[in-house]
């Protein structure tokens, strides 16, 4: 296994949540890290948090990714990296036919275009040796999520795309949680969260959620092995067994 001592990894979406969690792991492990997110304030106390911690903060860019304009923007401004993480991406319920529409492309824009486009940015500036990690999902099917379904579809493909088209020069996989408790909920009620979770923990073969750490480990397996390439690798309890 490779080390991550002295890399520079950049997560977009990691002042919260799994992506918080990867980069709490990474700079445990000694690597650098630069923080992207769309809130300038919890940026700030991410980093706060981690350099208490002795980690080692490159950067910090407060940004919306699904604004493609200012995404192009960003990345000149992004040190070269030898590893990024994506967490972009959003969610919803429905099936095709009683979804609103709006609603579907914009999860479409958030999901798929978006993590296109960085994977298009990300493939100049990431160095020799490194990877690119996207993150899909799991746990739904097409008439319950269909939007998200199709999303998570789109990065298995645009994964498999990217690492034959970028090699030998780098890797590119992706990780595929099932439903977490993270602060991606923050804004849904406490009871309605706390009913999410108990229905995944009745129907995951493993009997319970995920933990943060158990997602994050995910990434640092698939940035640090350099001989996996093109793979998804699902962390789910078994969900999908069902």
């Amino acid at each position: 296994m490779a080390t991550l001592k002295d890399k520079h990894l950049v997560v977009i979406g990691g002042s919260s949540g799994i992506g918080f969690s990867v980069a709490q792991k990474a700079s445990m492990q000694g690597a650098e890290i630069t923080l992207i997110g769309r809130n300038s304030d919890r940026l700030g106390e991410a980093k706060n948090l981690l350099q208490n911690q002795g980690a080692r903060i490159r950067a910090t860019l407060a940004i919306d990714a699904h604004d493609h304009m200012a995404l192009r923007h960003l990345f000149p401004l992004i040190e070269p990296f030898d590893h990024l993480v994506s967490m972009v991406g959003d969610a919803m319920g429905g099936g095709f036919l009683n979804a609103d529409m709006a609603l579907i492309e914009q999860v479409m824009h958030s999901k798929f275009l978006t993590n296109v486009l960085i994977g298009k940015l990300a493939s100049e500036k990431v160095s020799d040796g490194g990877s690119l990690t996207f993150t899909a999902g799991t746990g739904g099917r097409a008439q319950h999520a269909c939007a998200s379904y199709v999303g998570n579809q789109g990065i298995v493909s645009l994964t498999q795309g990217l690492a034959a088209e970028i090699a030998p020069r780098c890797r590119v996989n992706c990780v595929a949680p099932t439903w977490t408790v993270t602060p991606f909920w923050r804004h849904q009620p406490v009871e309605q969260v706390e009913q999410t979770r108990q229905h995944f923990a009745d129907i995951i073969p493993l009997g319970r959620t995920a933990e943060l750490d158990e997602l994050a480990d995910a990434y640092l397996f698939l940035m640090k092995n350099d001989f996996i390439t093109g793979q998804q690798i699902a962390v789910d309890g078994g969900v999908m067994l069902g």
